[in-house]
């Protein structure tokens, strides 16, 4: 069988978007690479990135200030869930984190693709780290009602549905097309690291001195990033002119373009399926370490931590041997995993046995998640590059919270191993049916070439 192609191309959408640019000339530097150009396999090929300047930069803030957010993901609801002792309530949490990811984030895609992403970040790290100082001066005060630490909370998600999709973006600007497998890797490599080393200093603050400093921690740590951002400097990247369109007219318009591309569409959707059965163990281990292990914080941290080790081994591999492995074949190798990480952590006998399954899970999680981002920046046309990245990013985190509350109620209904084992078996499924799926929805649309046509 031939090579999959896109159905068509950006132009029609971009009609609509820039009434005075009748199509889109992709830059030469954006181009596909041909196989006399093909980056090195193996593990030399996963560290690319790292020779450029501007993006040690950014890999480094980020990597601390990663470690302070994961502080806080951890650090929140456990202060809710010693209050309370409701898994529903746990849920609530990434309600209040992420749907304000639905006003905010497409306003952020389109910023991202009008402005220098580099400023909107600027900004936008400032305001997460004010609003980060909200969260802890509400627990610092001795405030525990659960509706005002998830106001706060809340507070941190406008702007972080307003930064992600030039966060994201920005990884391109950093990076020619040849090292944007490595950088998308490593980028999610310090994600993960962050992931380990967050939850594990969260156990040792909450055991030693308390929640306050763990989220004290976290507002800190966004100056890493921000001193990151101005010292790096960004290589031009030639865009059209911006668009003057209305927020809402855009949104319909890119998911219109979204639609027309099935590369970015199956994207899209593992994203709301790892969204809704996956990523609510990352908060759930609050209430396995509490009502089923019975453990106490440095434990907990532990759990979590796991999930990111796992992260860690995988990335190198994942990064380093793209040019043998498709997107498809990883993603599918991850589909089928992931279960069984799953359904081991649900029927572990004890917290430490459960960082073995965890580990499979972060593993797994990293793959599929890092393989859909890929996929996306490597298909979607530059001009519409952070609007499509905003829509991605706004079906995972819609469905991250259903998934939580879903999880939630039912946890406090039939117990916690019932339900986390109901999700695993439901993943499995869904790998089943991912996998034996032909046409516009195959796996194997995630190596689609990028959107060109002129």
């Amino acid at each position: 069988m031939g090579p999959l192609r896109a159905p068509r191309g950006v132009h029609e959408v971009a009609a609509r978007l820039h009434p005075r640019h009748g199509g889109l000339r992709v830059p030469v530097s954006m181009t596909v690479a041909t196989s006399e150009d093909s980056p090195p396999r193996g593990l030399r090929n996963a560290f690319r990135a790292f020779g450029h300047r501007d993006f040690r930069l950014f890999w480094s803030g980020a990597l601390l200030s990663n470690t302070g957010a994961w502080l806080a993901s951890l650090t929140i609801p456990y202060v809710i869930y010693q209050e309370t002792g409701s898994a529903l309530l746990v849920g609530l949490v990434a309600v209040f984190q992420f749907m304000p990811f639905l006003v905010s984030g497409p306003l952020g895609g389109v910023l991202a693709d009008r402005h220098d992403r580099r400023r909107i970040l600027l900004l936008m790290q400032t305001g997460l780290m004010l609003s980060s100082l909200l969260v802890w001066g509400v627990v610092a005060s001795g405030v525990r009602q659960p509706l005002v630490i998830m106001g706060a909370v809340a507070c941190t998600g406008v702007f972080a549905g307003l930064n992600m999709p030039s966060w994201q973006a920005f990884v391109n600007d950093l990076v020619p097309r040849d090292d944007l497998q490595s950088a998308v890797a490593l980028n999610s490599f310090q994600f993960n690291a962050a992931r380990a080393i967050g939850p594990a200093m969260a156990g040792v603050l909450i055991a030693l001195v308390g929640p306050s400093w763990a989220l004290l921690f976290n507002a800190l740590s966004y100056l890493a990033v921000i001193l990151a951002l101005a010292l790096i400097r960004t290589r031009p990247v030639i865009t059209p002119d911006p668009d003057p369109g209305r927020v809402h007219t855009q949104f319909r318009a890119t998911v219109r373009y979204v639609r027309s591309q099935p590369g970015i569409v199956m994207a899209i959707i593992i994203s709301i399926i790892v969204g809704a059965l996956v990523t609510p163990l990352f908060q759930f281990t609050v209430v396995f370490a509490g009502s089923v292990f019975d453990v106490g914080a440095v434990q907990l941290g532990l759990m979590n931590a796991a999930m990111g080790l796992g992260a860690l081994i995988a990335i190198p591999f994942i990064a380093g041997w793209r040019q043998v492995l498709s997107l498809a074949r990883i993603v599918r190798g991850s589909l089928f995993a992931i279960p069984f990480g799953i359904v081991g952590f649900a029927l572990s006998p004890n917290a430490t046995v459960a960082l073995i399954p965890l580990a499979l899970v972060g593993a797994s999680f990293l793959a599929l998640m890092s393989s859909c981002n890929t996929a996306v920046q490597m298909i979607v046309a530059p001009l519409l590059r952070g609007r499509v990245i905003s829509v991605r990013i706004m079906f995972y985190t819609v469905s991250m919270p259903l998934g939580s509350i879903v999880m939630g109620t039912l946890s406090d209904q039939i117990g916690p191993r019932a339900t986390v084992l109901g999700a695993g078996v439901l993943m499995m499924i869904a790998a089943l049916g991912l996998t034996v799926a032909k046409g516009r929805l195959q796996l194997g649309r995630l190596d689609d070439p990028q959107d060109t046509d002129e």
